[in-house]
């Protein structure tokens, strides 16, 4: 068990299924044989979402990562405590879950960090919670850049199922924000990092295709000329420097191409509707380029059915599973390439 990564699972919103779909995660054989769990969260919570979900967990909650016992059965808890969430509902919003939620995941990435946890894994976080709660957040790539002191440039969202890999260029913005953003600089960007994450990943030799933004990868220019003016100037420019990347693909094709190691999107909904419709719920979300490896989950906080039990956990087990097997390759970070 000792020699065993480490990956610190923070448990998302407290109102939500996180607290369940971690536990579960923990409890599983066979991330128990592949890791050593570190929940991190409120020890409470925890307790009564187990309660009311009918999960047999038996806590052992410390203070910090260094109090921890790896040679005992107890699922360990490092205990964040929100004395704001007592008597907290199931399937609530609020700005105290809000806050808590990222509590979680800033607990989880500063052990991960200080070299207490190989990688992290984040439950899923509400984005109204957070939002009454007055913070800044528009998805976990620019939050973990900004925790780790990392260009939000240099970081992206790769969507993890089976063996397909999805890179997003843009990710939670508007439509017209994302095509705003989306400039030759931000390609080459996206490309350099998602070559590099591939190798720290076990991948010798990547090969990463390239999604358009227009219908039909602007069909010659007919329906925009963003693939020519943008897209493919950084592609080229990124082959002749020796890395394996072409395209762009129209998007509706993209996925069709054998051979290939990852795809990058343009917009949000060209990678998450591709990655929902094939992998539902047990897709994991990898954030790319920061000195740490994170992951969260390819789903949401699911209100609905908090506190119900019928929460499916799989998503989390393959985030850790997948985590677990990079082992100890924490960095993902272009200084270090």
């Amino acid at each position: 068990m000792l020699d065993k990564p480490t990956i610190a699972i923070a448990i998302g919103d407290p109102a939500g299924i996180g607290p369940e779909i971690s536990l579960k995660a923990a409890r599983e054989p066979a991330v128990r044989g592949a890791c050593k769990a570190l929940l991190v969260g409120d020890a409470g919570v925890l307790r009564r979402q187990a309660a009311a979900c009918g999960i047999a967990a038996d806590l052992h909650v410390i203070a910090r990562p260094a109090d921890a016992d790896w040679s005992q059965a107890r699922l360990t808890v490092l205990d964040c405590a929100q004395p704001d969430l007592a008597g907290l509902g199931f399937g609530t919003t609020g700005a105290a879950s809000g806050r808590a939620s990222l509590a979680f995941a800033r607990a989880a990435i500063k052990a991960a960090l200080a070299g207490e946890a190989d990688a992290v894994v984040a439950a899923p976080q509400n984005e109204t919670s957070i939002a009454l709660a007055g913070i800044r957040f528009d998805g976990y790539p620019s939050f973990v850049a900004r925790e780790t002191g990392t260009d939000e440039d240099d970081v992206y969202l790769m969507l993890c199922f089976d063996a397909v890999k999805i890179v997003h260029a843009t990710l939670h913005r508007s439509v017209r924000q994302a095509i705003d953003m989306i400039t030759r600089e931000r390609i080459a960007r996206v490309i350099a990092a998602t070559d590099r994450a591939l190798r720290r990943m076990g991948t010798a030799a990547p090969r990463i295709a390239v999604g358009g933004l227009n219908p039909h990868a602007g069909e010659g220019g007919l329906f925009g000329r963003e693939e020519i003016d943008i897209i493919r100037p950084a592609i080229d420019a990124a082959a002749e420097s020796g890395l394996a990347v072409t395209g762009p693909y129209g998007a509706d094709t993209l996925f069709q191409r054998p051979g290939v190691d990852a795809f990058i999107v343009m917009l949000h909904d060209q990678g998450h509707i591709a990655a929902k419709l094939v992998a539902q719920k047990a897709a994991a979300a990898l954030t790319i380029g920061s000195p740490i490896l994170f992951s969260s989950v390819a789903h949401g906080s699911a209100h609905d059915i908090a506190g119900k039990g019928v929460a499916d956990p799989g998503a989390m087990i393959e985030a850790v599973l997948r985590l677990s097997q990079v082992g100890g390759r924490r960095e993902l970070h272009p200084a270090t390439a």
